[in-house]
Parts: structure tokens; sequence; C-alpha cells
């Protein structure tokens, strides 16, 4: 076993540790003070629930990455072929940037914000992670396209920064839905960077998972009635999406030379947000379609039309779950084998069956209630 793998793993317990320490407080201040996402008709729980579990996850993730890296450097280990001055550059710009998504989203929680400011401050924390260089210079062949201009390949990345953090954050309506979804993802692109040997990358994914695991357990299992549930809200849902985001670039960056394909790392990294991007395009187009603002919450996302079919919330999680694994597997196996543009085809072609086979469930569902009240 590679000696920086022990480095990866330390960091993980380490945050695993944290965030079953600092949760259970937070959950105590929150209903001490009584700071709760409140029911109402567009949303799924019934009783008033703490959104500040998203509050444990920059400090937890940020001295659990300074703790080891710091050990690191004090015994000797020297950084896996990167250059010392350029990371500490990315991790300087990318703490302020985390950090100002970080505020943004609790102020959110607590007092509520309007979409305008939080994509002002997205778009100033993606600026803030392109900065030290890191932006998507090549497509890698999808359509046709190989290397990207700096003029043009800025502009992508923003939106590739701003279109996964809301994804992040809209998919983020169930019990450990966004956090399990997240937790699949940072496992994947934190074991790709590990294999490519890009061990502080791998660190940051391993102790951003390593905090959810114990907000996952309290978010799934945890009983409102007892005190012992809480959501992640903003402060969560944005820093893990910004995370995320500097993952997914940093695998779209490497090895995409002009006049090569697209590289299974970009491909696979991609593929685990399949479910939340995918979402966001249907529920957008959808309120396009009724002349609504595309920008103001409803009840149309995946989780909400599979509860419609019947099923309960917990079903509902796992299922969507293992759809994302399921894209995530599939995608992984024909990487190599088809032309990326065809398999982003083929995801698009099982989407949309899905969504039809969904539609005739809830058709189904609606039909039997009828029936029922006949």
């Amino acid at each position: 076993m590679n000696y920086f793998l022990y480095f990866v793993v330390g960091g993980w317990m380490v945050a695993v540790t944290l965030g079953m320490i600092i949760i259970p407080k937070i959950l105590l201040i929150s209903y001490k003070k009584r700071l709760f996402d409140e029911p109402d008709k567009r949303k799924v729980h019934t009783l008033p629930v703490p959104r500040l579990g998203g509050l444990s996850f920059f400090p937890v993730i940020l001295i659990s990455l300074c703790l080891i890296m710091g050990i690191r450097y004090h015994l000797g280990f020297p950084l896996e072929n990167l250059n010392a001055n350029q990371i500490l550059c990315e991790f300087l710009f990318f703490a302020v940037g985390s950090m100002m998504l970080y505020l943004v989203g609790i102020t959110d929680d607590l007092i509520s914000l309007s979409y305008r400011h939080k994509f002002l401050v997205q778009i100033l924390s993606g600026l803030l992670l392109v900065c030290p260089g890191e932006w998507i210079n090549s497509l890698g062949g999808l359509f046709g396209i190989y290397e990207i201009p700096i003029f043009l390949g800025i502009p992508l990345t923003l939106f590739v920064i701003v279109y996964i953090t809301n994804a992040i954050n809209l998919i983020d309506g169930i019990d450990g839905l966004a956090s399990g979804l997240c937790c699949i993802t940072l496992a994947v692109l934190g074991t790709v960077c590990a294999v490519r040997e890009e061990y502080i990358y791998s660190l940051l994914a391993f102790t951003a998972f390593g905090v959810l695991i114990p907000f996952w357990f309290y978010n799934v299992f945890g009983n409102a009635q007892r005190g012992h549930k809480l959501f992640m809200g903003d402060a969560g849902s944005l820093t893990l999406g910004y995370i995320i985001s500097l993952l997914v670039i940093h695998l779209s960056m490497a090895d995409t030379k002009n006049g090569e394909r697209m590289n299974t790392d970009m491909i696979l990294a991609f593929s685990t947000l399949i479910v939340p991007l995918f979402d966001v395009v249907r529920v957008v187009v959808h309120r396009l379609r009724e002349k609504k603002n595309p920008f103001l919450p409803d009840q149309n996302h995946f989780h909400h039309k599979l509860l419609r079919t019947g099923m309960r919330v917990r079903t509902v999680m796992v299922t969507i779950l293992c759809v994302s694994l399921f894209f995530i597997g599939f995608n992984w196996i024909l990487a190599e084998k088809i032309e990326t543009v065809w398999l982003l085809i083929i995801d698009i072609i099982l989407w949309t069956l899905m969504q039809l086979t969904i539609n005739y469930g809830i058709k189904s569902n609606q039909d039997k209630k009828l029936d029922t009240l006949l």
C-alpha cells in the first residue's frame, strides 16, 4: 500500500470523528434556539427540523485537511509530482471561495436570501477557482471539439461550477438524497485521484466524504420527535457543490490534449453527477414550458415524481442512489468502447425512458386513488 494512502485514510477518519463530535452539538443548539426548517406544502417533512447540519462541513473539512497536510509536511513527505506553489495557490483561493459560499449558505439558512444574491456569490467563488489556472481547456472530442481557447474555457468553467453547485443544492429534497449522492460522487472522485497518485485532491474528497457519514445517519435515521434529526441546509449543499466542482474541473483538465478523445476520468467524473445535472435540465425546461420562473422552487424534481408514484421516502432515496450507481458503472464500462458523444446520447435516452416510466407510474397511482374514492 502506498504510504500516501495512509494520509488519505487518516484524513477520512479525522473527518468522521470530528463530524460525530460536532453534529450532535449543532443539533442541541438548534433545538435550544429553535432554529428550524418549518414544514410547508412544498416540503416533504411534517415536523420542524433544524437545517444547520451543513454548519459542520466546511470547518471539519478544513481542520482535517490542514491537520493531515501539516503532519505530512512535518514528517518530510513531499508533494507527489505536483508543483507545491501551484497547489498552495489553488488551496488558498479554494479556501476563500468555500468560505464565501459557506457564509452565504448560513445566512440563507437563518434568514433566507434571494437566488440573485446566491448566484452572484457562486460566480465570484467560481472566479477564485479559475484564478490559479483550474479551467476546462478541452472537451476531448465531444461534439468534435478538442482544445478550447481561454476566452471560452473560463466562461464554460464558471458555468460548470454554478451548474454543479446548484444541482447539488436543488436535489436536496428528501432525507439522505443529496448527502447520499455526494458520498457516492466524492468516493468515486477521491478514488480516481488516488489512482492517478494525486493524493491531495483525494484527501480533499475523502475528508468531505468523511464528515458526510455521521450527518447521513442523523439525516436518514434521526427521529425528529426526539430531536435527533437535521438537514444540511444551503451551508452544506453549497460547500459540497463547490468541492465537487473543483474535483470535476481538475479531472476534466488532466490528459485532455488536442486531438485526443475525452479521457475516462473526465467521463467518470461527470457520470457521478448525471442524476442531479439531468434533473436540473428537466426541471428548468418544465418550468419554462409552464411559463414559470425557472429559479423558483416547485415539486417537480426527480424525487417528487417518484413520491407521486406511491413510493415511501426512504425507498425513493435508495432508488435514486441506485440509479446514480447504474449510470456510473454503465459509463465506466462503455467509456473506452464507444465515442463520448454516443455515450451521452445513450445516457439521455435512458434518462428519458426512465422519466416516461415514472410518468406512467404516477398516472397509475392516481387512477388507483380515484378508483378507491369511487
